[in-house]
């Protein structure tokens, strides 16, 4: 008899789920609230923009970047045929406010004698117009060699307990260090403030990126060539489909049963539903609602997700009549007080039929990431969370132009929000679709995939992964974990689902070696055997670290 599986919430992570159950050989039925599939991925019409038989305008919940070192999402779109749709991005843009030097660099291993130019230039410029002291330069390359060079034991039992902010010692450096290399990474990559996230979580994304532009062929940056519903999640979905599996649309969860230890079944869309095995695919602030006594009881650590703290980013995106390339790549506005980042997007859509939507006037697509809702506007004198719709627009629109010549208020059609911005008048507005923030600590209040309850299996992004950050990687990297819990549970022969470890130099590995041996038996503050001097030399801290300098170099020629 066949085994069934009912996928709670069709995401990232539930899509993936059914996916691999249904090559498994199992009968999958995912139920998603929405009429569109992809949850945070997915692409959405601006509605009432079509005119003359055309298409709406298309939107997305905020610009997709699928980083280098993303193993499972693309691994999933390979084998639905996609993956050709990523276009890696060329360049990366550091805006400064009021007229100051746009830097820009290449988002990967120069390639040509232009990208040596152009890295030359931004260091060059970055280290003259930035204000970050040579000394503190290096006691941050310092910090993220203290990272590579500890063991895991070390990074779950000391970093995590501690802030990126407190770890590299902000309070104690310049103005410039904190705006730029503390709080700035922070805030524009992962919407997450440096006082509140933790060190290991944000240091081991920092080092995968700094991986990605240096890895050979490699690309830091890449985004899909087309609106993400259009490309991705569509055809995903009918691949499903194809496979068998079951989609309901316009199916909220309301409600979790269980007896004696065991989900009885699930009240979605107002009709009682069974299976012999549940995923639930929704976010933290959903479960947290489902997750009543009785599975709070079965399941103690579903206690914690209480604990777990959320924060917004959210897309506005700007329909140009002339296109507005900035960049080939991404762009951050660092002196932005929401903490702004953007894409133009008609450079990396080749194929996209721009005079088939709208009313045919636009010519090009300013997409803005919004990480920081509670920074208070200096212009406004308040923060975006107690704006209104037409505000949070105008002011979003005003930091772009406080750091860009190219802008033209004239050159606008249209504007749009995401929809799950709710603004109920007159108190602040609401988020329907938040963030997970990594903070300090929080890994101890985050489940694993697979429960205590036999038939209850968690895939979303704030499930325990390898991944460890609130993505689509996360998402996806999750619900494999889950179906692999599934496979075990019911004795399954079929392959388990692959899972991808991050990479670091194998350089490193000695180092880390020996740390691990220090923590296990005296538990001690890290002392890092290699140290970066002030000129950016990595040097040997004692004649034991001098071998592991030595070893793990010769280890990178071999392995290289």
């Amino acid at each position: 008899m066949t085994t069934r599986v009912a996928v709670l919430g069709g995401g990232v992570a539930g899509l993936t789920a059914a996916h691999e159950l249904a090559e498994r050989g199992f009968a999958v039925t995912v139920y998603e609230a929405r009429d569109r599939l992809g949850g945070k991925a997915r692409s959405l019409p601006v509605p009432g923009s079509a005119t003359d038989g055309r298409r709406d305008l298309p939107a997305e919940h905020g610009f997709r970047f699928f980083p280098g070192f993303y193993k499972h999402v693309p691994d999933t779109m390979r084998r639905i045929g996609v993956d050709g749709r990523l276009v890696g991005a060329e360049r990366v843009m550091l805006a400064q406010a009021d007229g100051r030097n746009e830097l820009v660099t290449a988002a990967h291993l120069p390639e040509s004698l232009e990208d040596f130019s152009l890295v030359a230039r931004f260091l060059f410029e970055a280290a003259t117009t930035l204000g970050v002291p040579p000394q503190d330069t290096a006691f941050f390359l310092e910090r993220l060699l203290t990272l590579l060079t500890s063991c895991d034991e070390r990074r779950l039992g000391q970093w995590e307990l501690q802030s990126w902010w407190a770890y590299v010692d902000a309070d104690h450096r310049s103005k410039a260090f904190q705006k730029f290399l503390a709080d700035g990474l922070t805030r524009t990559l992962v919407a997450a403030r440096a006082r509140e996230m933790s060190a290991r979580t944000g240091g081991a994304i920092l080092l995968q990126l700094i991986f990605d532009l240096t890895r050979a062929g490699g690309r830091a940056d890449r985004v899909l060539d087309g609106p993400t519903s259009d490309v991705w999640i569509d055809p995903w979905v009918a691949h499903l489909e194809g496979l068998g599996v079951e989609i309901r649309r316009g199916a909220p969860v309301e409600g979790i049963q269980s007896a004696a230890g065991r989900i009885t079944g699930a009240t979605v869309g107002g009709v009682a539903v069974t299976a012999d095995h549940y995923v639930a695919a929704v976010p933290v602030e959903i479960m947290r609602t489902l997750a009543g006594p009785g599975l709070r009881a079965a399941e103690p650590r579903l206690k914690r997700l209480d604990r777990l703290v959320t924060r917004w980013m959210n897309g506005v995106m700007f329909y140009l009549a002339r296109d507005v390339p900035l960049v080939n790549g991404h762009a951050i506005y660092i002196d932005s007080d929401w903490a702004l980042t953007s894409i133009s997007q008609r450079q990396f859509w080749h194929g996209y039929d721009f005079g088939g939507v709208g009313d045919g006037r636009v010519g090009g697509i300013l997409s803005v990431d919004v990480s920081d809702w509670a920074q208070p506007s200096r212009r406004l004198g308040k923060i975006a969370m107690r704006c209104s719709h037409d505000e949070v627009i105008a002011e979003v629109w005003a930091q772009l132009k406080d750091h860009l010549e190219d802008l033209d208020d004239a050159n606008v059609v249209r504007a749009f929000l995401d929809p799950a911005i709710e603004f109920p008048n007159p108190t602040q507005a609401a988020n329907l679709e938040p963030l997970l923030v990594n903070t300090a600590g929080s890994w101890a209040d985050r489940p694993d995939a697979v429960t205590r309850i036999p038939n209850l299996f968690l895939a979303s992004d704030y499930v325990r992964t390898h991944t460890d950050l609130a993505t689509m990687e996360g998402a996806n990297e999750a619900a494999r974990r889950a179906v692999n819990g599934i496979l075990d549970a019911t004795g399954s022969g079929a392959p388990r689902c692959k899972l991808w470890k991050l990479e670091e130099p194998a350089a490193f590995a000695p180092a880390r070696a020996v740390d691990r041996l220090r923590w296990k038996l005296f538990h001690r503050p890290a002392k890092p055997p290699l140290r970066v001097t002030p000129e950016g030399r990595i040097e040997a801290a004692g004649p034991v670290a001098a071998g592991l300098l030595r070893a793990g170099r010769l280890l990178a020629r071999r392995s290289g």
